[in-house]
């Protein structure tokens, strides 16, 4: 059995290779896969640990290239169920000089978002040492949040390590009172949560990265919390009273900010599963989230062990 396991929904994603064009006038396509989870997975595997993935693509040409793509990168896929009544979900995406890219989904009633409790049934967490959810795939129906309300339950009974990501997507949820409320029970029942900055503010109501942690802190099963401050670095701090405010890495130039919170949640998982100490999960995370903001694609800056060590050297880290 695999050591990681997370559960999401993969999008075929459509990145422009016209720079600066809106997507309306674009006529040049790269096709990668994406969705945070899967970004997250793919990492995680391409830093040398077992995974699986959990998910449900539709019988259709995105999902066969999802399927195929999974498959070439080591990505474990018992898990993966495929579905003749609904499509695969995908994205499109601009290429552009400077900022967030603009992205627009074909995501509403798609395969993932009919994924239900009895496609989990035969789950088994023999081995498994982190399992991590995002705040993704419980926006997408009530089904998808049926599952990860049961998954965090079982999750707890048997003492799994689980790692939860708010991701705010506020374009999937009826509303932002919904979404707040949902999200801060969902990582109620985490081990790790992972904030971003700027998620914390929504969800807390405070941008002070002590504070956003001391939120999460409170919750009895919570153990630790790394905020994410950008270019910055983060900011660590853990129930016995530990906080660090740990420094990021300069890229030499920003590409494309998709996946780079997805590449510091993996840094932060991967540290973990090698029993790093949290300050050198939290660099980790840097670094990781650093290498992708440099390239295009959701996942393509991801390194292996070698790369990340290479990093590591030129940036004049010794210990990570």
């Amino acid at each position: 059995m695999s050591e990681f396991i997370t559960i999401g929904e993969p999008l075929a994603v459509l990145c422009s290779m016209q720079i600066d064009k809106p997507l309306s006038t674009v006529t040049d396509f790269k096709r990668v896969v994406g969705g945070a989870e899967l970004n997250v997975a793919i990492g995680v595997k391409r830093l040398g640990h077992s995974v699986e993935y959990i998910s449900k693509i539709g019988n259709d040409p995105q999902g066969q290239f999802i399927k195929n793509r999974i498959n070439e990168l080591g990505v474990g896929h018992k898990y993966l169920r495929e579905t003749d009544n609904y499509f695969t979900g995908y994205q499109m995406k601009e290429l552009i000089s400077k900022g967030d890219p603009f992205v627009y989904n074909f995501r509403k009633n798609s395969a993932t978002a009919h994924l239900s409790l009895p496609d989990i049934k035969d789950l088994s967490f023999e081995n498994v040492k982190i399992v991590h959810l995002t705040g993704i795939f419980p926006a997408l129906s009530p089904d998808t949040l049926n599952v990860s309300l049961k998954l965090e339950e079982q999750l707890n009974q048997k003492e799994v390590l689980l790692t939860f990501d708010p991701n705010l997507r506020p374009a999937l949820w009826p509303n932002q009172d919904v979404m707040v409320r949902t999200i801060n029970k969902l990582a109620e029942r985490a081990n790790i949560v992972l904030p971003g900055q700027n998620e914390g503010k929504i969800l807390t109501g405070s941008d002070d990265p002590e504070k956003i942690a001391d939120f999460y802190l409170k919750n009895d099963q919570t153990k630790v919390v790394f905020v994410k401050v950008g270019s910055k670095g983060s900011f660590v701090k853990d129930k016995k009273g530990f906080k660090k405010y740990v420094e990021g890495f300069k890229a030499e130039k920003v590409v494309d900010t998709v996946g780079a919170g997805d590449g510091y949640a993996l840094g932060v998982i991967t540290a973990l599963l090698e029993n790093l100490s949290y300050e050198a999960a939290a660099q980790r995370g840097n670094a990781i989230g650093c290498l992708q903001v440099q390239v295009q694609g959701d996942n393509d800056g991801y390194p292996t062990s070698a790369g990340l060590k290479e990093f590591y050297r030129e940036n004049g880290v010794f210990n990570g």
